[in-house]
Protein backbone atom coordinates (compact mmCIF):
# COMPACT_ATOMS: atom_id res chain seq x y z
CA UNK A 1 0.00 0.00 0.00
CA UNK A 2 2.20 2.75 -1.04
CA UNK A 3 1.00 6.21 -1.87
CA UNK A 4 1.94 9.49 -2.52
CA UNK A 5 -1.15 11.16 -3.46
CA UNK A 6 -3.10 12.62 -0.81
CA UNK A 7 -6.54 10.78 -0.27
CA UNK A 8 -9.61 12.24 0.49
CA UNK A 9 -10.07 12.05 3.81
CA UNK A 10 -6.42 12.74 4.84
CA UNK A 11 -7.69 16.62 4.62
CA UNK A 12 -10.42 16.01 7.01
CA UNK A 13 -8.56 13.97 9.57
CA UNK A 14 -5.72 16.17 9.54
CA UNK A 15 -8.17 19.26 10.35
CA UNK A 16 -10.24 17.44 13.12
CA UNK A 17 -9.97 18.85 16.76
CA UNK A 18 -8.22 16.40 18.72
CA UNK A 19 -10.94 15.00 21.17
CA UNK A 20 -12.79 14.24 17.31
CA UNK A 21 -9.53 12.87 15.99
CA UNK A 22 -8.63 10.46 19.21
CA UNK A 23 -12.36 9.21 19.05
CA UNK A 24 -11.97 7.90 15.63
CA UNK A 25 -8.84 6.65 15.80
CA UNK A 26 -9.88 4.84 19.21
CA UNK A 27 -12.50 3.36 16.81
CA UNK A 28 -9.83 1.75 15.04
CA UNK A 29 -7.80 0.55 17.36
CA UNK A 30 -8.84 0.74 21.34
CA UNK A 31 -5.11 1.64 22.71
CA UNK A 32 -5.53 5.41 24.09
CA UNK A 33 -1.64 5.64 23.58
CA UNK A 34 -1.42 4.79 20.05
CA UNK A 35 -4.44 6.79 19.08
CA UNK A 36 -2.47 10.14 21.29
CA UNK A 37 0.67 9.15 19.30
CA UNK A 38 -1.15 9.29 15.99
CA UNK A 39 -3.27 12.53 16.77
CA UNK A 40 0.10 14.43 18.54
CA UNK A 41 2.09 13.54 14.81
CA UNK A 42 -0.60 15.25 12.76
CA UNK A 43 -0.56 17.15 9.87
CA UNK A 44 -0.03 13.76 7.72
CA UNK A 45 0.50 14.57 3.56
CA UNK A 46 0.40 11.13 2.38
CA UNK A 47 -1.41 7.64 3.39
CA UNK A 48 2.52 6.58 4.09
CA UNK A 49 3.12 8.86 6.54
CA UNK A 50 0.42 7.93 8.58
CA UNK A 51 0.87 4.19 8.08
CA UNK A 52 4.71 4.76 9.48
CA UNK A 53 3.53 6.95 12.48
CA UNK A 54 0.64 4.21 13.14
CA UNK A 55 3.64 0.98 12.59
CA UNK A 56 6.08 3.50 14.90
CA UNK A 57 3.14 3.72 17.58
CA UNK A 58 2.32 0.00 17.64
CA UNK A 59 6.16 -0.81 18.17
CA UNK A 60 6.61 1.69 21.03
CA UNK A 61 2.83 -0.10 22.99
CA UNK A 62 3.41 -1.50 26.36
CA UNK A 63 2.25 -4.67 27.64
CA UNK A 64 -0.56 -2.84 29.19
CA UNK A 65 -1.65 -0.88 25.76
CA UNK A 66 -1.47 -4.00 23.93
CA UNK A 67 -4.05 -5.08 26.29
CA UNK A 68 -5.84 -2.16 26.01
CA UNK A 69 -5.84 -2.36 22.27
CA UNK A 70 -6.54 -6.21 22.20
CA UNK A 71 -9.84 -5.48 24.81
CA UNK A 72 -11.30 -4.16 21.34
CA UNK A 73 -11.65 -6.86 19.59
CA UNK A 74 -14.44 -9.24 20.01
CA UNK A 75 -13.66 -13.30 19.26
CA UNK A 76 -13.38 -14.47 16.08
CA UNK A 77 -16.31 -15.23 14.90
CA UNK A 78 -18.02 -13.85 17.57
CA UNK A 79 -18.35 -10.12 16.30
CA UNK A 80 -19.99 -7.75 18.28
CA UNK A 81 -23.89 -7.36 17.61
CA UNK A 82 -23.90 -3.90 15.66
CA UNK A 83 -20.12 -3.38 14.99
CA UNK A 84 -19.82 -3.64 11.24
CA UNK A 85 -16.09 -3.27 11.25
CA UNK A 86 -15.68 -6.70 12.88
CA UNK A 87 -18.20 -8.05 10.99
CA UNK A 88 -16.60 -7.28 7.79
CA UNK A 89 -13.06 -8.22 9.24
CA UNK A 90 -14.57 -11.12 10.08
CA UNK A 91 -16.71 -12.54 6.76
CA UNK A 92 -14.65 -15.75 6.54
CA UNK A 93 -16.75 -16.87 9.93
CA UNK A 94 -20.12 -15.69 8.12
CA UNK A 95 -21.09 -18.69 6.18
CA UNK A 96 -18.93 -20.80 8.44
CA UNK A 97 -20.22 -24.81 9.43
CA UNK A 98 -21.49 -25.16 12.50
CA UNK A 99 -18.92 -27.81 13.06
CA UNK A 100 -16.22 -24.69 12.42
CA UNK A 101 -18.14 -22.28 14.65
CA UNK A 102 -17.78 -24.97 17.67
CA UNK A 103 -14.03 -25.35 16.88
CA UNK A 104 -13.69 -21.54 16.84
CA UNK A 105 -15.25 -21.22 19.92
CA UNK A 106 -13.24 -24.33 21.68
CA UNK A 107 -9.91 -22.93 20.23
CA UNK A 108 -10.59 -19.33 20.89
CA UNK A 109 -11.63 -20.18 25.13
CA UNK A 110 -8.69 -22.55 24.76
CA UNK A 111 -6.46 -20.00 23.51
CA UNK A 112 -7.82 -17.01 25.62
CA UNK A 113 -7.26 -19.29 29.11
CA UNK A 114 -3.31 -19.88 28.05
CA UNK A 115 -2.78 -16.23 26.90
CA UNK A 116 -4.87 -14.04 29.12
CA UNK A 117 -6.75 -12.51 26.07
CA UNK A 118 -8.71 -12.83 23.30
CA UNK A 119 -6.73 -14.26 19.97
CA UNK A 120 -5.99 -11.64 17.34
CA UNK A 121 -5.57 -12.19 13.90
CA UNK A 122 -5.92 -9.93 11.02
CA UNK A 123 -9.58 -11.77 9.67
CA UNK A 124 -9.51 -9.63 6.62
CA UNK A 125 -9.26 -11.89 3.80
CA UNK A 126 -8.94 -14.99 5.50
CA UNK A 127 -11.39 -18.07 5.58
CA UNK A 128 -12.86 -19.53 8.61
CA UNK A 129 -10.46 -22.45 8.16
CA UNK A 130 -7.79 -20.78 7.97
CA UNK A 131 -8.39 -18.52 11.09
CA UNK A 132 -9.22 -21.76 12.71
CA UNK A 133 -5.71 -23.32 11.69
CA UNK A 134 -3.94 -20.34 13.11
CA UNK A 135 -5.48 -20.49 16.13
CA UNK A 136 -4.37 -24.02 16.02
CA UNK A 137 -0.87 -23.31 14.91
CA UNK A 138 -0.60 -20.38 17.47
CA UNK A 139 -1.23 -22.33 20.50
CA UNK A 140 1.61 -23.48 20.73
CA UNK A 141 3.74 -20.39 21.34
CA UNK A 142 4.97 -19.20 24.06
CA UNK A 143 3.31 -15.45 25.61
CA UNK A 144 6.25 -13.88 24.59
CA UNK A 145 6.34 -15.29 20.90
CA UNK A 146 2.58 -14.58 21.25
CA UNK A 147 2.39 -11.00 22.23
CA UNK A 148 5.45 -10.30 19.26
CA UNK A 149 2.55 -11.87 16.68
CA UNK A 150 -0.25 -9.96 18.29
CA UNK A 151 1.91 -6.80 17.58
CA UNK A 152 2.25 -7.61 14.28
CA UNK A 153 -1.77 -8.11 13.71
CA UNK A 154 -2.91 -5.50 15.43
CA UNK A 155 -0.21 -3.12 13.33
CA UNK A 156 -1.96 -5.24 10.10
CA UNK A 157 -5.59 -4.25 11.13
CA UNK A 158 -5.15 -0.62 12.17
CA UNK A 159 -3.71 -0.05 8.59
CA UNK A 160 -6.25 -1.44 7.39
CA UNK A 161 -8.78 0.40 9.02
CA UNK A 162 -6.52 3.53 9.05
CA UNK A 163 -6.92 3.00 4.55
CA UNK A 164 -10.48 3.26 5.06
CA UNK A 165 -10.39 5.73 7.45
CA UNK A 166 -8.42 7.93 4.72
CA UNK A 167 -10.07 6.84 1.69
CA UNK A 168 -13.56 7.42 2.58
CA UNK A 169 -14.27 10.71 0.90
CA UNK A 170 -16.47 12.45 3.25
Amino acid sequence: MTSTSTPPGLPRFNALEEHAALAVLREACASTAWARRLTAARPYTTSDELFAASDAAMAELTAADLDEAMAGHPPIGRPRPGDPTSAREQRGMAGASDELRAQMLELNLAYQEKFGHVFLICATGRTGEQMRDAVKERIGNSPQQEREIVRTELGKINRIRLARLVEEDA
